[in-house]
């Protein structure tokens, strides 16, 4: 059993306003396979990842990796704003 990769295309998808059809054309696969993967139903193949992460001009790491990501707000503002 592969372990799950954890992901933020959904994230950088909608912060550069790009529709699931069109990073599955730029991408050269179904608009559902990126469905999947954002819910993480299933693991993009290497070259996937690594086409996905030249699309938006991004190390592969910002998004994809093995951990769960942090919320966002906290990697930029670290714990400053949590409340106790």
């Amino acid at each position: 059993m592969s372990e799950q990769v954890h992901n933020r295309l959904a994230v950088v998808r909608a912060e550069r306003k790009v529709s699931r059809q069109a990073l599955a054309d730029a991408l050269g696969v179904h608009y559902q396979t990126i469905g999947y993967i954002e819910r993480g139903q299933y693991n993009p193949s290497l070259d996937l990842a690594l086409k996905a992460a030249r699309h938006f001009g991004l190390p592969v790491e910002a998004l994809f990796s093995l951990e769960p990501f942090q919320p966002l707000t906290t990697e930029i503002y670290g714990d400053n704003g949590r409340k106790q």
